[in-house]
């Protein structure tokens, strides 16, 4: 198994036995629902109600998980902490990193863009290493690359009309 495979299966064994609310959105999502293309970081919307928020930042703890921000990771459950990044600096994602192995990135949603319960809810399961893994369904995948606008995420919109959902899991 390759160290990007490892990684994902670290991720989705952390994730899944506590329990931690989350939907993968992102460029892994888009490889998921049928477009090749590479991507290394691993984009996720979780459950920011603090119970959740606090077990997921436990999880990247546990993994050898760092704010690339130099702030304490505690901030990161703080919707006060969240709310000014987001109106200061402009921030979306708040982004951990492995300090051994950079190219190991988890970026988290600081806020829902959609609406979390209606990402869970339409989420696609995908069986990856033998994981159950919630994937943004195809809709909320298009809504989520229009409503972001960066030029690559204007090319995974383009190829995912392409495909036009016909590789989605159901």
């Amino acid at each position: 198994m390759s160290s990007m495979s490892m990684f994902y299966k670290s991720i989705f064994d952390a994730l899944s036995a506590h329990k931690i609310r989350y939907v993968v959105v992102g460029g892994v999502a888009v490889v998921l629902h049928g477009v090749v293309r590479l991507t290394a970081d691993l984009d996720l919307a979780i459950s920011l109600d603090p119970d959740n928020l606090k077990k997921f930042v436990e999880v990247m703890d546990e993994l050898g998980f760092t704010p690339r921000a130099p702030v304490g990771v505690q901030e990161f459950v703080s919707p006060a902490c969240r709310a000014s990044w987001k109106k200061e600096k402009g921030m979306v994602a708040f982004t951990f990193y492995h300090p051994q192995k950079t190219i190991q990135q988890v970026d988290v949603f600081i806020e829902d863009i959609i609406p979390f319960a209606d990402l869970e809810r339409d989420a696609v399961t995908f069986d990856i290493f033998g994981i159950n893994v919630k994937v943004v369904s195809f809709p909320h995948l298009k809504q989520l690359k229009l409503i972001s606008g960066r030029p690559e995420d204007m090319a995974d919109l383009e190829a995912l009309d392409e495909i036009g959902g016909m590789n989605a899991a159901s």
